[in-house]
């Protein structure tokens, strides 16, 4: 396989090296032809190499910087005065042709500003979107996009967004043909804002996207679609109610098999499933949003996501990268373009 190089903001996210070192780790036992750039402090980073092997050491550099965006950073003032931060140098390295993708667990809107301005938007995508997977009930992943980039997107926009998922499922699921669905308050044609209504006429003359219609809330987990789109605002709160709930469900879970001897024997013969239930409801399984629209591949992880959860975000870049989804989506949007010319 291909060698592939990948950046990461060692120092984003709550813990920094503590969590994104070990995971890198990880990542290069799992993947023989995976080098790794960890950009940061490098008199914090290296003590959590000492116990790797020469065979993973051998693939790792570090590119050493003491500066830091921090999650009280306006993504204005990242962009002007963290020129020297770890974020923005992995993303540079993407830039430059060093990486092929580029993680961080920093602030989302630094990230967002950083890339916009260093690595631009491909031809005919106004604005990237930020978009990852939630679970649904027959274990295939349901795409959602934005998740906060874009608070505010007219139909031309969201059209694009519904691309760009589409072919995003292609590219992870190798899915040839995702439905790709609306977030609405009804399903009916009437139903929804001007921006909503045109965006789905936008897609029902595009033959090259299987577009289903619009789908309601509480369909988003049902499996029915593969791609769901709405903007930045609904997204984001769509994203943290499911989380919230999610978390809700695994400790109300978890309370009830700790109450009652016979239920607690019980779960003994049963933990295997249990665990398993638990790991699908757990959002950190889900960890990593694709910033998609970008000449380059950047991914962010959760803040606060352990090692495993920082683990499934790598493997996300890694994914990309090895489709070339860039690529693929400006391929793809072009001609969907011109066939509706």
């Amino acid at each position: 396989m291909t060698n592939l190089t990948l950046a990461l903001d060692a120092m984003g996210g709550d813990y920094g090296p503590h969590i994104t070192v070990p995971a890198a780790l990880q990542a290069l036992r799992l993947s023989s032809f995976l080098h790794i750039i960890l950009v940061g402090n490098e008199a914090e980073i290296t003590p959590y190499l000492s116990q790797a092997e020469d065979c993973v050491r051998s693939r790792i550099e570090i590119l050493h910087t003491t500066q830091v965006v921090s999650m009280s950073d306006r993504p204005v003032h990242a962009l002007r005065n963290r020129k020297q931060s770890s974020m923005r140098l992995a993303i540079e390295l993407v830039r430059d042709g060093k990486a092929e993708a580029c993680l961080s667990a920093g602030n989302t809107g630094a990230l967002m500003a950083m890339s916009k301005v260093l690595l631009k938007t491909l031809p005919g995508i106004d604005r990237p979107a930020l978009v990852s997977c939630l679970p649904t009930v027959n274990n295939t992943p349901v795409y959602l996009l934005d998740l906060g980039a874009n608070v505010s997107c007219c139909s031309e926009t969201l059209f694009q967004f519904a691309v760009m998922g589409s072919v995003l499922c292609e590219a992870v699921d190798n899915n040839p043909s995702p439905k790709v669905s609306l977030l609405n308050v009804g399903i009916e044609e009437i139903k929804g804002n001007d921006q909503v209504q045109q965006a789905g006429q936008l897609l029902q003359q595009s033959p090259q996207l299987n577009y289903v219609g619009f789908i309601e809330g509480n369909e988003l987990f049902s499996g029915n679609v593969d791609v769901i789109v709405c903007d930045g605002f609904v997204g984001n709160i769509t994203l943290k109610t499911s989380e919230g709930i999610a978390k809700l469900l695994v400790h109300q879970l978890e309370k009830g098999l700790k109450q009652g001897f016979f239920v607690r024997l019980m779960s003994k013969f049963i933990a295997p499933r249990i665990n398993s239930v638990l790991n699908q409801m757990n959002p950190d399984h889900y960890n990593g949003a694709s910033l998609i629209g970008l000449r380059g591949i950047v991914v962010k992880s959760h803040g606060s996501a352990d090692e495993s959860a920082y683990l499934q975000a790598i493997n996300l870049a890694v994914t990309e990268a090895q489709r070339r989804l860039p690529q693929m989506i400006e391929e793809r949007l072009e001609s969907i373009l011109l066939d509706i010319e």
